[in-house]
């Protein structure tokens, strides 16, 4: 079942013990595109830091709430490891992250999930006390240049064999196995152009510099599947 990623901004985000904010951006991992985390906006609750919330405390979402239940409590989530407003996530961060939640790590061994497999939705053990994140002793890591926001991609152009056509308007996300399986775009106008879905098997690369999503396929090819969007989305449920 399929969920548009632009339909999930502004839900609300309930932790076993109360509510923790609502979504603000979803991180993705543009060699799998597979969503890797849920950026949580906590309002005045936790003022200056950014919340990631993996899919691993979700699970399967559910099509009929507004809510995402998130299976951690306030206070779980308040201890987790900080990483500050517009900061980019990098991998020593994602490693102390998942230590301290005991999840195992979707880069590596039996972790790796994303085009197919599903992010376990058990509750973690309990939280790891913080000395033990910062007791790796490890250099501060580069960001990952693979981690995403589909906000900051929403918008970039399309760029077909032959030419540019349309922009990124909209993710489409399995709903259990959190992976984007397609991209909603839009040809011609910004406004009033017909909308497409396109493969995310099709993209090549992701030119951050450029703003464009290159695709292996024909302007013809990616024109084709425009006026299909409305009958998958239905589809889908």
């Amino acid at each position: 079942m399929l969920r548009s990623i632009k339909q999930l901004y502004g839900d609300k985000l309930g932790a076993s013990d109360g509510e923790i904010g609502h979504v603000k951006d979803f991180y993705f991992d543009d060699q799998n595109w597979a969503i890797r985390y849920v950026v949580a906006d906590t309002g005045s609750w936790l003022t200056g830091r950014q919340v990631l919330i993996s899919p691993h405390s979700i699970g399967r979402l559910d099509q009929s709430e507004k809510v995402l239940r998130v299976k951690l409590t306030r206070k779980q989530i308040e201890e987790s490891p900080s990483i500050g407003l517009h900061k980019p996530v990098s991998r020593q961060y994602e490693e102390e992250y998942h230590q301290y939640y005991g999840w195992p790590a979707y880069w590596q061994g039996d972790g790796l999930w994303g085009m197919s497999g599903f992010p376990v939705g058990a509750l973690p053990p309990q939280s790891l006390p913080d000395k033990l994140a910062a007791a790796s002793g490890t250099q501060p890591g580069r960001a990952d240049a693979h981690l995403r926001s589909t906000q900051a991609v929403n918008g970039y152009h399309i760029k077909a064999s032959d030419g540019m056509i349309g922009h990124v308007c909209d993710f489409m996300m399995d709903a259990q196995s959190w992976a984007i399986g397609q991209l909603v775009i839009k040809i011609g106008h910004r406004f009033s152009g017909k909308e497409a879905l396109l493969s995310t098997k099709t993209v090549e690369r992701i030119s951050y510099e450029d703003s464009t999503v290159i695709v292996d396929l024909t302007c013809e090819a990616v024109e084709h599947g425009a006026g299909r969007h409305t009958a998958a989305v239905g589809a889908a449920g």
